[in-house]
C-alpha cells in the first residue's frame, strides 16, 4: 500500500522523503506521544469528529499541548486529502509527540510538540468481513490506561504477532479470564439477542467505531450491555464480532481453534455490518452485501 507524497507536520506540509526528526525525539525514545488512525471512504473522512475529540482527550491525559486548535486540525486534515488528491478508500495516520529534547524522563521545558500525519491506501477487507476470522486468547499485560491512545503498543504488537504466527487475525485479551478487548480492536459477544462488551473504562480503548456499534444497537432495538464477559463464555456465545477503524465490523467465527457457535456469521453481526455501511455511506457496489453472504 502506497504512502502519498504530502505529509502534514508541525512545520507545515512537506514531501515524505524529507521527513526527519532529531534522534532525541521523545516519541522514539519514550513512546511519549499519542496517535489516531482515521478511516477514509472515497476521499471522505468517516468519524473524523470522534477521532479528533479522542486525540485531544489523549493529549490532555498525558499533558501534551497540541500546537493547533481543533478547527485547525480539521482544516489541516482536509487539506492533507486535497493535497494528495485522495478519491479512494484510505486511512490517515496522525501522531503527536511531546517533542525533541535532550533525553530525560522528566518533561522538557520550552519544547513544542512534534506532529505528522500521512495518507495510505486501504481497500476494504471484504473477504474477512464476509466470511469471518479466527482469533486466539492471550493474557492482557498492558498498562491500566488503555483509554489513552498512546504510542506504547509493544504488548499489543506481541499479542498480534502471536496470533499471526498461529494463522489468526486477532488476539482476544483478558485479565484473569475477564475479556477486555483485542490487540487492535474492540470485541463483542452476542447471546440471546444481546450484545455484551467490556465497559468503557480506563483499561480499554474507547473505540470510535465502538461508539457507533452502540448507536446501531439502539437503532435496531438490540440491547447493548456494557458488562465484561469471560473467556469461558465464548464457548456458549451465539456470535462474536470485533470492530475498529480498519477492520470495521468483522465476525469472529473461531477462537483458540474452536468454532464460535456453529462457525457461521450471525444475524446480529450482519445487522451491525449493514448499519456500518449505511452510516459510512458506502455505495451498494462496494458493499459486502453486493453478493450473497
Amino acid at each position: 500500500m502506497s504512502v502519498y507524497d504530502n505529509v502534514l507536520t508541525h512545520k507545515g506540509f512537506i514531501h515524505k522523503d524529507d521527513l526527519n526528526y532529531p534522534f532525541e525525539e521523545r516519541g522514539l525514545q519514550f513512546g511519549d506521544g499519542i496517535y489516531e488512525v482515521i478511516r477514509v471512504y472515497k476521499g471522505q473522512y468517516y468519524l473524523i469528529n470522534e477521532h479528533v475529540e479522542r486525540l485531544y482527550r489523549s493529549a490532555e491525559a498525558v499533558k501534551i499541548e497540541i500546537p493547533f486548535t481543533k478547527k485547525e486540525v480539521f482544516n489541516y486534515l482536509e487539506e492533507l486529502l486535497l493535497k494528495n488528491n485522495i478519491k479512494t478508500d484510505a486511512k490517515v495516520y496522525l501522531q503527536i509527540t511531546r517533542g525533541s529534547a535532550p533525553r530525560d524522563h522528566a518533561f522538557p521545558l520550552n519544547t513544542s510538540a512534534n506532529l505528522y500525519a500521512y495518507v495510505q491506501d486501504l481497500p476494504r477487507k471484504m473477504e474477512i468481513m464476509r466470511d469471518g476470522v479466527a482469533a486466539i486468547t492471550q493474557p492482557d499485560v498492558r498498562w491500566d490506561w488503555c483509554y489513552i491512545k498512546s504510542l506504547n503498543l509493544l504488548p499489543n504488537v506481541m499479542a498480534k504477532q502471536t496470533a499471526s504466527e498461529q494463522g489468526c487475525f486477532e488476539a482476544i485479551l483478558h485479565k484473569d479470564g475477564e475479556v477486555t478487548e483485542c490487540s487492535s480492536s474492540n470485541i463483542y459477544l452476542v447471546k440471546e439477542g444481546k450484545v455484551y462488551t467490556h465497559p468503557a473504562k480506563k483499561n480499554i480503548l474507547h473505540g470510535c467505531v465502538r461508539m457507533r456499534v452502540e448507536h446501531f444497537c439502539k437503532e435496531k432495538n438490540i440491547p447493548f450491555v456494557e458488562e465484561a464477559f469471560h473467556v469461558e463464555d465464548i464457548q456458549y456465545a451465539d456470535e462474536l464480532f470485533l470492530s475498529s477503524s480498519t477492520a470495521e465490523v468483522t465476525p469472529v467465527v473461531k477462537v483458540d481453534g474452536k468454532p464460535v457457535s456453529n462457525g457461521m456469521v450471525g444475524k446480529v453481526t450482519r445487522k451491525m455490518q449493514e448499519k456500518y455501511e449505511k452510516d459510512a455511506e458506502i455505495n451498494e457496489a462496494a458493499s459486502i452485501f453486493a453478493k450473497e453472504v
